[in-house]
């Protein structure tokens, strides 16, 4: 792979910017400019270090810095070393674009493998989330989300019993059957965050191993009017999937959901 790498900077001194941080830039216009693909692995530390003129601990700083960005993986052993990983997929939760919309976002085509599709009682969680009482029949849909083939993302949503709801076509955008079949296109939502680690079940169903770290996203949905329409609780592979949110200033809004009249 050493050949891959093309003509080596001549790393700039005196200048303010510290070595691992030029090594790093320079590594990361390599990606980019298609000099380096994922699964290519760098040169040897020691080689590479030489190369460049700098310590293996200069180079590991930057090799370090990547690895934390998601740009590399380091794996030890004879047959290891640095390799370029499959860049991660930019998630803004921002718009409230499902997962659909986000992989056309970053033109690649969405692709999902039904695990559960059936109509359940509401959990106690399900129940006040959806705004109906425990019991309640509801509409279950788990989903294998995978995005180049690779999966990314194990969705499990809860939807009002709506008829005819489980007999469409589950495997595209959910957001779009609600808007377009039953005008409920989801408006405004509330979501949750949090650091988890992948069950055995869990890291079967997205190809890693138990304990593996996972982003969980819980969300409830709202139609135009407040009426709840979904609530979900999404795992996302953050080794390929970059959560973002854009935030600005704006006056004050009152949470999503129905308000009591007064």
């Amino acid at each position: 792979m050493t050949d891959r790498l093309g003509a080596l900077p001549e790393l700039l001194r005196g200048t303010g910017i510290p070595a691992h941080v030029q090594i790093e830039r320079w590594l990361l216009e390599s990606i980019a400019g298609g000099e380096m693909e994922p699964g290519d692995r760098l040169p040897g530390e020691r080689a590479l270090a030489a190369r460049l003129g700098v310590s293996r601990m200069t180079l590991r700083q930057a090799l370090a810095t990547l690895e934390r960005d998601g740009v590399l993986v380091r794996v030890p052993g004879r047959r290891g070393g640095a390799f370029v990983t499959e860049p991660r997929i930019e998630c803004d939760l921002t718009g409230l674009a499902g997962f659909t919309e986000q992989m056309r976002r970053a033109h690649l085509r969405a692709e999902a493998r039904i695990l559960v599709a059936a109509t359940v009682p509401a959990s106690p969680a399900v129940a006040a989330a959806l705004e109906v009482p425990a019991g309640e029949p509801v509409h279950e849909v788990a989903r294998v989300r995978s995005a180049g083939q690779t999966p990314v993302a194990l969705e499990r949503s809860f939807f009002p019993a709506l008829p005819g709801f489980l007999a469409q076509d589950l495997g595209g955008s959910l957001y779009a059957l609600l808007a377009g079949r039953y005008d409920l296109a989801p408006r405004t939502a509330l979501e949750h965050l949090d650091p988890v680690i992948a069950a055995p079940a869990e890291a079967a169903e997205l190809g890693i191993e138990p304990g593996t770290p996972l982003m969980l996203i819980e969300r409830t949905a709202y139609a135009e009017d407040g009426v709840p329409v979904e609530y979900a609780r999404d795992l996302f592979r953050p080794d390929r999937v970059r959560v973002s949110v854009r935030s600005g200033v704006s006056a004050a809004a009152p949470p999503p959901g129905r308000t009591a009249d007064h």
